[in-house]
């Protein structure tokens, strides 16, 4: 009996959610750096778009955790340093 994998979680927000999955999705750590770039700078794009509109609150604590996880990954991945602490 084969198993099926389970669905992809939908991209809610392709504006930058797009980006975000690859760079975590990335496993040649020479091509990681520039992953997280590009991830952070459409991030920050949505940011600037979304600072004008007041009923975006669920996306920014998407983006909140999403900028986590890609503060976890410089940090165990390209061993930069914590700034968290």
């Amino acid at each position: 009996m084969a198993t099926e994998d389970p669905p992809s979680p939908e991209i809610l927000y392709p504006d930058w959610q797009n980006e975000y999955a690859a760079a975590l999705l990335e496993t040649n750590s020479e091509k990681l750096s520039a992953r997280l770039e590009a991830a952070e700078a459409a991030i920050f794009n949505r940011l600037q778009h979304l600072s004008q509109n007041s009923d975006s609150y669920t996306e920014r604590q998407v983006i909140e955790d999403a900028l986590q996880s890609l503060r976890v990954l410089k940090r165990d991945q390209l061993m930069h340093p914590d700034w968290e602490k």
